[in-house]
């Protein structure tokens, strides 16, 4: 069993001696790297050992021991009694034997993407990189194949930026249904079993459920964190909602000056993402789960979703959301000040599906032509205009919006204004309301110069002018179902 007492004194040395310290107030003096806030376009990748039964979602290890649900059915079926096939008996079953990084890395920056976020430990605890903590991992089953560590080098290597991912705070209660029937699930069990410590499950959106995550539990999940920071120097580590169990949050603020002051030592700037008020606001860079927000924002945030509607890794049922549809999500995000990180599922053997290689595809495309009006850009002093309202909060993006030609989305950089419009109308008329001329004798929108006026991508020069309802551009060479960006040259 790994002994942890070294690596937990290390983690402590760290904090001491570096500028960062484990307290909010300390924390609060994190700054948003500047290559995040540049980026804006991330791809997130779900793949382990759910990927192989490929059933339901990545929630596979959780549903297929619980009984009466469709997974547990399915599970049956088709692999057999839970006792003499479970979640393990997987792992022989993921061979990877298609598993590029490089591959994956050409379409991901084809795609537009400038940071990758691979799932280093998902919520059933298989570790897809090498780690001296725990043999349940990647390089030493399964594909024999250190994951994380091959995608960082082929990331790195075009230029992209690496993050990681880890879920392994819900490990404490993911498997836990197994030990409610005869499963290969029992006691006794101990640190460094794979299936260990499946405690009964709670509710999990309460912050005091019960049983409460031990000392010894905690202490396994920190040095787990910081093992990935210390083996991979991921410039972004994301987690998912558990961290903030009021029993997590000592360690996690532990890991963050861990994380912190490893980044200045290295002199490279990371962040870290959370969800709902896992981390004091300041701290780290808030994310919200297949949604957005509805408005502008003062700081810097992240929406992550996935191609697929209804699972995050590749099942035989995937259905898919459409380029078009998270163009417009992006280029709605951006305009908010956040980011986007879009999430593939790749099969077992480690190949990226026809759809999701269309897709990636197709964004990449439109970048191609207008990635002006997204890379390294700012809001600006409002986010859009337009009747089509986005709905706020997580789980809120299932149904595609229908945008109209009047929906229009404000960057800037430089001296360019870039008025992305989310639909561009058959005539290739739209008249931009926030550029109209103002009346100086109250606080305009916009009481500025048009120098000139031109569509990316189109070598048509348009027709421009602009009177008291808005800049009107008129475009009609211009046929697409792509967002359209008109530059807008202003002094």
């Amino acid at each position: 069993m790994y002994d942890m007492k070294p690596y937990l004194a290390e983690i402590d040395r760290v904090i001491e001696k570096g500028p960062f310290k484990d307290t909010w107030e300390s924390l609060g003096k994190f700054q948003v790297p500047d290559w995040y806030r540049s980026a804006k376009f991330g791809i997130f990748i779900h793949w382990g050992v759910y990927s192989v039964p490929a059933f339901g979602s990545e929630w596979y290890s959780r549903s297929m021991y619980i009984q009466g649900t469709r997974e547990f059915e399915h599970h049956v079926k088709t692999y057999g009694p839970h006792k003499e096939f479970g979640y393990k008996d997987f792992i022989p079953m993921f061979k990877a034997e298609k598993f590029s990084a490089d591959a994956w890395a050409d379409l991901f920056q084809k795609a537009g993407a400038r940071y990758v976020v691979p799932v280093a430990e998902h919520h059933d605890g298989f570790q897809m990189y090498q780690s001296d903590i725990s043999h349940w991992n990647a390089a030493e089953m399964g594909p024999c194949r250190n994951v994380l560590g091959e995608l960082k080098q082929a990331v790195e290597e075009r230029g992209m930026t690496l993050g990681a991912s880890t879920h392994r705070v819900e490990h404490w209660f993911f498997m836990g249904h197994g030990k409610e029937f005869d499963s290969d699930i029992k006691e006794p069990m101990q640190r460094g079993d794979f299936y260990w410590p499946a405690m009964p499950e709670a509710n999990h959106h309460d912050l005091y459920s019960e049983p409460t995550p031990t000392k010894e539990y905690l202490e396994d999940w920190l040095c787990r964190c910081c093992e990935i920071v210390d083996k991979y120097r991921p410039k972004l580590v994301y987690f998912d909602w558990w961290i903030q169990h009021h029993s997590v949050k000592p360690y996690l603020k532990k890991f963050a000056a861990y994380y912190y002051n490893r980044a200045a030592e290295w002199g490279v700037q990371v962040a870290i993402n959370y969800k709902h008020e896992a981390f004091m606001f300041g701290c780290a860079v808030p994310d919200v789960e297949r949604g957005q927000f509805a408005d502008i924002k003062p700081f810097f945030w992240q929406t992550d979703t996935a191609i697929a509607t209804n699972s995050w890794c590749w099942t035989e049922g995937n259905y898919f959301k459409s380029a078009r549809s998270l163009i417009c999500d992006l280029v709605d995000i951006v305009s908010k000040n956040g980011t986007l990180l879009l999430n593939v599922g790749p099969k077992p053997d480690g190949s990226i599906s026809e759809q999701d290689t269309a897709v990636l595809t197709e964004i990449g495309e439109w970048m191609a032509v207008n990635s002006e009006a997204i890379y390294d850009t700012k809001v600006w002093r409002k986010y859009g205009e337009g009747p089509t309202k986005v709905e706020e909060g997580q789980f809120t993006d299932g149904k595609e919006k229908i945008f109209t030609s009047q929906d229009i989305r404000f960057t800037v950089k430089g001296e360019n204004l870039y008025c992305t419009v989310l639909s561009w109308p058959e005539d290739g008329h739209v008249v931009i309301k926030s550029l109209g001329h103002a009346d100086a004798s109250r606080l305009p929108v916009f009481h500025g110069i048009v120098k000139d006026v031109d569509v990316l991508g189109c070598a048509e020069k348009p027709e421009w002018h602009r009177d008291e309802q808005g800049l009107h551009v008129t475009a009609p060479s211009v046929k697409t179902d792509k967002p359209v960006v008109v530059r807008v040259k202003i002094d």
